[in-house]
């Protein structure tokens, strides 16, 4: 079972996994309302589609009109908006039919100083989950594997034991993270790990997973997938 960025990042929040805040907007009035709730100078409208590829994907109806925007007001917010919603959004995963958008996640602006790529998934071979852990964010896992497979960590874990503090700071470093967001992810991905475990998952991707401006690791996205037979 899948479910939509949003929901994801509510239930990483629960877990005590840092994500930006967001708000839910199902009408240009509402993703108005949002940018004005969140208080900042800058918001990002997302499209909430089961599918990949949101960023660069565009709609049939709004050819020019992509799928995930940053705006700067609440106009802004309220006009993308106004194209998303009840429209089609073609992305490389939805193949030429694509998804229609009923529902758009309004979210704030970060500093952002990298772009990382984090997943756990439940690895046959390893006979337990691993986490996978690379430098280079914002790519699909399986370019990076194809192109530059040393930029890709895997760590192996069980499911009683979790990821240590020590482990979680030791991938951090091999994948050139500096002290600061070394620290950052000796909290952080032990609790990726205990959320996918405790929640059934079958998959969890962070992609991007960013480290901002002062050195904290954020979920900048959530997709995630759980086991059916455990539902």
């Amino acid at each position: 079972m899948k479910i939509h960025e949003y929901q994801g990042k509510q239930l990483l929040k629960e877990a005590g996994v840092a994500v930006p805040r967001g708000v839910v907007a199902k009408t240009p009035g509402e993703a108005a309302a949002a940018f004005e709730e969140l208080g900042g100078t800058l918001a990002v409208v997302k499209s909430q589609i089961h599918a990949g590829g949101r960023g660069k994907g565009r709609f049939k109806e709004q050819p020019e009109q992509r799928g995930v925007v940053l705006v700067r007001s609440a106009d802004e917010a309220r006009d993308h908006a106004e194209r998303m919603l009840g429209n089609t959004l073609v992305t490389v995963q939805t193949g030429d039919e694509g998804k229609q958008v009923n529902v758009l996640y309004i979210e704030e602006g970060l500093d952002i100083a990298n772009e990382l790529y984090l997943g756990v998934i439940v690895d046959r071979g390893a006979g337990g989950p691993v986490l996978i852990m690379s430098s280079e964010g914002g790519m699909e896992i399986e370019v990076v594997a194809h192109e530059t497979p040393e930029k890709i960590h895997n760590e192996p874990f069980d499911v009683d034991e979790g990821l240590s503090e020590d482990r979680a700071r030791a991938i951090a470093a091999a994948i050139g993270l500096d002290e600061t967001a070394q620290n950052s992810a000796a909290s952080f991905l032990p609790k990726i790990c205990k959320f996918f475990v405790d929640s059934d998952c079958s998959m969890t991707e962070i992609n991007p997973l960013v480290v901002t401006g002062d050195g904290e690791l954020v979920a900048l996205d959530s997709k995630i997938s759980f086991d059916d037979n455990a539902l």
